[in-house]
């Protein structure tokens, strides 16, 4: 009889133990999972960035869209072109001036990554007139800015770097 009675206790205690072990190693992953979370940079979106617009006269003129992360924001962005267009309709839409893709540029605080888009890649007289870019980051279209161009541009055929970290090699040189 004695060894019926101790079997239930022996029992009892070794749940017991294993209940402490499952809650420490439960415990011990989900601590990893959070600090690898907040170790981990994640993909820029749209809305996590904020740009700015500029003119510039290299490579027969062209405009640099200058990209930072908003305060307290860390994010990258692949080195491939931006989501753009100046207007509603398909030809208006900005195509890789680039055939590979280039580094991926993480962002936060004063680092800025650098697109250059070529309104016009024509030697011709067409083309229309735009006022302003709508612009996205790859893959996060419905979520584009529209962002006043600094003068009007003529638009046929454009386009458009990878994100850079430099912009010196957000040139978008005609080939």
């Amino acid at each position: 009889m004695r060894s019926r009675l101790s079997a239930p206790s022996a029992r009892l205690a070794l749940a017991a133990v294993a209940a402490v072990a499952v809650t420490a190693t439960a415990t011990a992953t989900a601590a990893a999972t959070a600090d690898s979370r907040s170790t981990a940079v994640r993909a820029c979106v749209t809305k996590d960035l904020t740009y700015k617009v500029s003119l510039k006269t290299q490579a027969g003129g062209y405009f640099l869209v200058t990209a930072k992360a908003k305060s307290g924001v860390t994010c990258y962005l692949e080195g491939v072109f931006p989501s753009a267009s100046f207007g509603s309709s398909a030809d208006t839409e900005v195509s890789p001036a680039e055939h590979a893709v280039s580094d991926r540029v993480t962002l936060s605080g004063s680092t800025a990554a650098y697109a250059g888009i070529n309104p016009k890649t024509t030697n011709n007289d067409h083309g229309r007139e735009f006022d302003f870019l709508h612009l996205a980051v790859a893959g996060d279209e419905t979520n584009a800015v529209t962002l006043a161009l600094p003068e009007s541009a003529t638009v046929d055929r454009p386009t458009a770097t990878n994100w850079h970290a430099d912009p010196a090699d957000a040139v978008p040189f005609s080939g």
